[in-house]
């Protein structure tokens, strides 16, 4: 064999990415897989940067390590609701009936490839009515397509787009907080009801302006996804990362003892049933059933009775609330240290009474000359503050007081205000991975085995939706705040 075609037979047996996209997230994941740190230590190195750039701002060490402790426990409601809300959705996944819709839509994706760009877009379609059934939903579909044997599918990249509808989707749908606030009055607090008013739905959510968003953001996310995705001879199956996928299904089993009848009868899965049948319809019968699921209360009683009747005997569902348990461990270790973080930024004042969160916003709105460049700034400050307070939307109360009034001043449209928040705040969660702690969880893998697949999504959408929202801001008039 001569040199010239050995050096051929050599490349031919290369591992190539087919596009520039391609190898620019494989350099990325190769990155992310030698250098990014496990997602709790990740949260360790924001709160000791938090804290120093507090003590940097003008507070003191003592106001910085007491606001720490003040906060550390601030989630624990929050912990325990999102726990429950990966729990819950693992539950009704692996019931019969669903177990079996999984299946049938794991079989829908013809190639590897075709595979990823199926579950991120699904992903972000379930997100815009309720984003932890987005979250756990795609995870387990990523886990039941992980078991095919017909194709070859690199679990990282899918994993990756399962978690779309929590980096770009969720706060453009029915479940924005900061939106579902700002259209209750008797949900805005009295401090913040003068500057922003009431704003309905019909000038958030529902504008044609966030349509063209919604479309865009889809759009964008399944060409990153496609280009993405490693060839097949690349892909890491969740084989090669050592994952055991088994079986999630509850094997059926019968009694084997007289005490075990009632785990194993539906007597009391129905009477159970009966008592949170008059609750539901009270509480959906009052309001829109979409915006009345997004409480996460609400949502998770929901998911719990649902999985309660579609695993109809006691012992099916003790059973899948065991296997559900390891997929919560991140979220109660590390919520609290999240807590912590927004206390120092929001309640340690320089001598000034100036808080590190104050000057920021500050600063961002300070520099704005128009309601475009304010537009622009404000979804830049956002994200930044959205990469240390990963909040889905509860940091709104934190920011409002201060974006509405500038754009009040500004003439910038206050619904408008509101979702260019909702289109910035989530981006920064491609990078930190606090709310991908669920899915992780299902999936198996940890925090760097998808960063550098998230990372990519988030390098190329931010620049476009930031542009696209400033744009739409010019398509807006304002109008003063609407006061009940």
């Amino acid at each position: 064999m001569t040199n010239a075609t050995h050096d051929q037979t050599l490349s031919l047996r290369k591992p190539v990415a087919d596009n520039i996209m391609a190898r620019f997230s494989q350099a990325l994941v190769a990155f992310a897989e030698r250098w990014f740190p496990d997602a709790y230590v990740f949260v360790l190195i924001a709160v000791i940067a938090v804290a120093a750039g507090a003590i940097l701002h003008g507070g003191s060490p003592l106001a910085v390590s007491r606001a720490f402790d003040d906060g550390f426990w601030n989630l624990i409601p929050f912990t325990m609701q999102m726990a429950l809300v990966a729990i819950g959705g693992y539950v009704v996944a692996m019931s019969p009936p669903v177990a079996a819709v999984l299946a049938r839509l794991a079989s829908v994706p013809k190639t590897g490839r075709g595979a990823v760009v199926f579950v991120g877009v699904l992903s972000i379609v379930l997100s815009l009515l309720n984003w932890g059934l987005s979250l756990i939903f795609s995870g387990l579909l990523v886990r039941e397509i992980a078991r095919r044997t017909d194709i070859r599918l690199d679990y990282r990249a899918a994993g990756a787009a399962g978690y779309l509808g929590l980096g770009c989707g969720f706060t453009l749908g029915i479940t924005s907080s900061a939106a579902q606030l700002q259209a209750n009055a008797g949900s805005i607090p009295a401090s913040l009801l003068p500057i922003t008013g009431v704003i309905g739905f019909s000038e958030t959510i529902l504008t044609w302006q966030n349509m063209v968003t919604v479309v865009m953001v889809t759009v964008v996310s399944a060409a990153i996804c496609y280009f993405t995705t490693p060839a097949p001879e690349q892909a890491k199956t969740a084989e090669d990362l050592d994952v055991a996928l088994g079986d999630d299904r509850i094997e059926r089993r019968k009694p084997a003892r007289p005490g075990d009848w009632l785990e194993f009868s539906p007597l009391l899965t129905i009477l159970i049933a009966l008592l949170a049948a008059g609750w539901l319809w009270q509480t959906f019968q009052s309001g829109n059933p979409l915006i009345t699921l997004s409480g996460l209360n609400t949502y998770n009683f929901v998911f719990l009775i649902l999985g309660i009747v579609l695993h109809w005997r006691p012992r099916s569902l003790i059973e899948s609330f065991s296997k559900a348990m390891p997929s919560v461990s991140g979220v109660l270790l590390q919520f609290p240290f999240y807590a912590g973080i927004a206390q120092i930024l929001t309640k340690v004042p320089n001598s000034s009474g100036t808080t590190l969160s104050d000057t920021i916003a500050h600063w961002f709105v300070g520099a704005s000359s128009n309601s475009t460049v304010f537009s622009f700034l404000v979804g830049i400050y956002s994200a930044l503050l959205g990469f240390f307070v990963p909040s889905a939307g509860g940091k709104w109360i934190i920011e409002a007081p201060y974006i509405m009034k500038a754009a009040n001043d500004i003439g910038a449209h206050l619904g408008w205000t509101v979702m260019v928040y909702n289109i910035a705040e989530t981006l920064p969660n491609f990078i930190n991975p606090f709310w991908m702690l669920p899915l992780l969880g299902i999936l198996g893998l940890k925090s760097k085995d998808l960063i550098g697949y998230t990372s990519v999504q988030f390098f190329i959408h931010f620049p476009i939706v930031m542009l696209l929202a400033a744009i739409l801001m010019a398509t807006f008039t304002y109008h003063p705040p609407i006061l009940p």
